[in-house]
């Protein structure tokens, strides 16, 4: 697959995944307001646009990483993806700790 394939597949989904999340908010909009901990990056997000894959949710934006990845052949399943953002979701929860301990100093 060359790289004007790979930008095709990116803009492909991009759009489809944006859909996604627009139609979740057409149908019911209070789902911009509820909010879920991605399995994949960690943080706090909507559940607008966001998919189960097995036992893990992903937020619409990890949707995205994980659709073109697959469709790149970079993982072939959510398990792959969950193990390569390993860092992001330490940095994320790291984070998170720092936020909670500024709180309590205040």
């Amino acid at each position: 697959m060359n790289n004007e394939e790979k930008i095709k597949i990116i803009e492909d989904m991009q759009a489809v995944v944006e859909q996604m999340r627009l139609d979740d908010l057409e149908e019911d909009s209070s789902l911009a307001d509820e909010t879920f901990e991605c399995s994949c990056c960690g943080k706090t997000q909507p559940l607008a646009g966001s998919i189960q894959y097995g036992k893990y949710r992903l937020c619409n934006s990890c949707v995205l990483l994980a659709e073109t990845g697959f469709a790149i052949g970079k993982f072939k399943n959510a398990d792959e993806l969950i193990k390569a953002m390993e860092d992001t979701r330490l940095q994320e929860m790291c984070e998170f700790i720092k936020q909670e301990e500024r709180k309590e100093t205040n």
